[in-house]
């Protein structure tokens, strides 16, 4: 009796056995809504390594082409042309396709002038690019209002990262060398006109500080200043034309985008 109990114990423990070994393994869970707050941040601190190698991005820009800002204001769109100025539009092609411009605050913001940004929110990308210069590009078009053009100083060929978007007709900056090669149109100035301007030039005397902290610097002594949350190329870029112009305002004597 004994004998055949154990024989009955064996068989029901081998079953047994067998039944859990075909159980499949629960499949881990697929990233998604179901991120966890932390993650999402975690994604947000991250850049690509490629930034930290200028000398890789060197890819030809499309003709035409189109870049969608989304930021804490809401959306606009900008109508990038190669043929207006290729060394600019080939820098910021390659910056924006390696999602240079994402999580990027937008540092200066003056009324009645320009708002300007493209300082990396990462100190390791900043060093980077701190000597990446492109020679300059012939002044094709103006500096009118909706207009985008790299920021330079007074020495050739100082162009690198920073971009600023024109909030009224600032011509006076076509004979200091100031490329424009892209716009904004009337509905995206909408957007763009809402950025928070109170600190006005205040950050643009703290770049070299900006460059060596990032976002950090800016989100505690700036708080209020918008971001970019992404900026990704879209598709070609519509037919150009010059944002309507604004209420005729005087200028305040701000210094030239640098």
């Amino acid at each position: 009796m004994t004998r055949f109990v154990t024989k009955v114990f064996v068989a029901l423990f081998a079953l047994a056995m067998q039944t859990l070994a075909q159980t499949p393994a629960q499949a881990p869970a697929k990233p998604g809504s179901g991120a966890s707050a932390a993650g999402k941040s975690a994604a947000r601190s991250t850049y690509d390594r490629t930034l930290l190698r200028p000398s890789l991005l060197k890819e030809k820009a499309p003709e035409t082409f189109q870049v969608k800002f989304e930021t804490t204001r809401g959306d606009f769109v900008m109508n990038v042309t190669r043929a207006w100025a290729p060394i600019g539009v080939d820098r910021f092609y390659n910056l924006v396709k390696h999602h240079f411009y994402d999580n990027m605050v937008l540092f200066r913001v003056v009324p009645g002038f320009v708002v300007q940004f493209g300082i990396s929110s990462y100190p390791a990308v900043s060093a980077a690019w701190s000597h990446a210069n492109i020679n300059d590009d012939p002044v094709t078009q103006s500096n009118k209002r909706g207009f985008v053009t790299f920021a330079k100083t007074s020495a050739p060929n100082s162009r690198s990262t920073q971009i600023f978007i024109s909030f009224k007709d600032n011509s006076f900056l076509d004979s200091q060398g100031f490329a424009p090669f892209a716009v904004v149109d009337a509905a995206g100035m909408k957007v763009v006109e809402m950025f928070y301007d109170q600190y006005a030039d205040q950050p643009t005397n703290e770049q070299d500080q900006i460059a060596r902290a990032g976002k950090a610097y800016l989100d505690s002594k700036y708080p209020q200043l918008d971001v970019i949350k992404r900026a990704t190329t879209v598709g070609a870029a519509a037919a150009t034309a010059s944002a309507k112009p604004a209420a005729k305002a005087s200028a305040p004597a701000a210094a030239k985008p640098q």
